[in-house]
């Protein structure tokens, strides 16, 4: 597939990624951090394979899909970015563990042990260990998937022993408001809930992914180790 770097098309998502990176820098500036501590994943869900190959050509490696059927759609046009790393960030119907399995590197959105169990399955049969994150469900939307924060101590500890599955750490959506600072709390949540994680099994869990296009420097206060942005790097989302 030929390059688009440089092209109209390319140009929005050039001039959009340079200001989320001075947005994340002055973010992790005030909360005492350094910018390259934290990942950014473009979400490209909806977006077609050139869009995400010139965001790749920006330098983005991190990338982050709802659907495993769109991902499947679009691996083949970019399957000679080697050094990409796909992320799963939607729910996943277990019975399409296998095929996630085969697609992505990551995935950010285990919400039971049963789904971390066929993934473990999945993986070994593929020969690789499937990094994955526990979602967390924050908030009171039933809209949302994820697991209840009195269900993370059992279900860590269903994951951890799982030889083909590392568990990295959690992501969290929490419910959207116009204000960041209204979902603060929320983020600090899910942080002090890793945490606690982390003394309960005496297992590192590096990974806090939160944070969008309109609340990311939020996130990044709180402690965000990777925030997820989609219309903030390739501008409005057209359904597919």
């Amino acid at each position: 597939m030929a390059s688009i770097t440089g092209s109209a098309d390319a140009q929005p998502i050039a001039a959009n990624l340079a200001r989320v990176r001075e947005r994340m820098a002055r973010a992790a500036e005030r909360a005492g951090r350094r910018a390259e501590e934290i990942t950014l994943i473009a979400v490209s869900k909806t977006f077609p394979a050139e869009a995400i190959r010139a965001a790749y050509e920006l330098g983005l490696r991190d990338f982050g899909e709802n659907r495993v059927q769109e991902w499947e759609a679009k691996s083949a046009a970019l399957g000679d970015l080697r050094d990409a790393t796909w992320h799963l960030i939607g729910h996943l119907q277990s019975n399409k563990a296998r095929k996630a399995a085969q697609l992505f590197n990551r995935l950010d959105s285990v919400d039971s042990a049963s789904l971390a169990q066929k993934l473990d399955g999945a993986s070994r049969e593929e020969g690789k260990r499937l990094g994955v994150l526990i979602e967390v469900h924050l908030g009171s939307e039933e809209s949302k998937s994820g697991a209840a924060p009195a269900e993370l101590p059992a279900l860590a500890e269903a994951i951890l022993p799982l030889a083909n599955v590392d568990l990295r750490g959690l992501m969290a959506v929490p419910p959207f408001a116009e204000n960041a600072e209204d979902v603060r709390r929320y983020f600090r949540e899910l942080r002090e809930l890793r945490d606690d994680l982390q003394r309960r099994t005496g297992r590192e869990l590096p990974v806090l992914s939160m944070g969008m296009s309109h609340d990311f420097e939020v996130a990044i206060e709180e402690g965000a180790t990777e925030i997820r942005i989609g219309t903030g790097i390739f501008g409005e989302r057209k359904e597919m």
